[in-house]
């Protein structure tokens, strides 16, 4: 992607511009709030097949987040192979029976307790597609020497952001799963030591039926999570 002799700075036209009215603007605000309100994590899939056309537009469109120095250090990989989900969803609850017998300490486990977590992960087998997202600590010149990326979590943070609104924009349910820890998944998708994995985003259709936690629900009102300075 990067050229080491050729990084310059070369300003362009903003190519793409959306200007609104006051009142567009809030309309447009408020519809996505609407439409985000709507998104709800879910642990319960369908079989219903999601195409990979789908899967690769929603994570097109996690590509296009910023990054820091717009190095773009990220990597998704997406699986539909039921051997690979089921050799992960072993791998992932191996690692969260450790948790949940006593790797995590109780007030970690009493805060889950209303989520209605446990070590049995059968979605990283139900789910059509895992996504299983890495963050790139460096990257490499065309020359093969190396670079540094920078504001990696936060950038691949963000990205996530991006592709959990796309896949619900889709009409798909999502669940982010982090086992902890998940050098596993750089051995079994052959990815390279450069690469954390930092989370995996079983998605698809939702069951008839599915469940969410009552607690889900609880979301903190704007005057707590917002302080205006004018």
């Amino acid at each position: 992607m990067f050229t080491r002799n050729h990084v310059k700075y070369e300003p362009v036209d903003l190519p793409d511009r959306m200007d609104y009215s006051a009142e567009q603007s809030l309309e447009e605000a408020k519809a996505f709030l609407a439409r985000m309100r709507k998104r709800h994590t879910v642990r319960d899939f369908s079989n219903t097949a999601v195409s990979r056309e789908v899967i690769e537009a929603c994570i097109a469109a996690a590509g296009s987040a910023p990054s820091g120095a717009n190095h773009q250090p990220w990597h998704f990989v997406a699986i539909s192979d039921p051997n690979i989900k089921r050799q992960i969803r072993h791998a992932a609850e191996e690692e969260e029976r450790r948790f949940y017998s006593g790797g995590a300490g109780d007030e970690w486990l009493k805060a889950l307790e209303p989520i209605g977590t446990s070590h049995d992960k059968p979605h990283l087998e139900d789910a059509p597609w895992l996504i299983v997202v890495f963050a790139q600590r460096w990257g490499h010149f065309d020359d093969g020497s190396r670079f540094k990326n920078y504001y990696v979590p936060e950038s691949t943070g963000i990205a996530c952001g991006f592709l959990l609104a796309a896949l619900h924009h889709a009409g798909l349910v999502a669940l982010t799963h982090t086992p902890n820890p998940m050098k596993f998944l750089n051995d079994l998708l052959g990815r390279p030591a450069s690469e954390k994995p930092m989370m995996i985003i079983a998605t698809g259709h939702a069951a008839e039926g599915a469940k969410i936690p009552a607690a889900a629900k609880i979301k903190k009102p704007l005057k707590e999570i917002l302080t205006v300075a004018e």
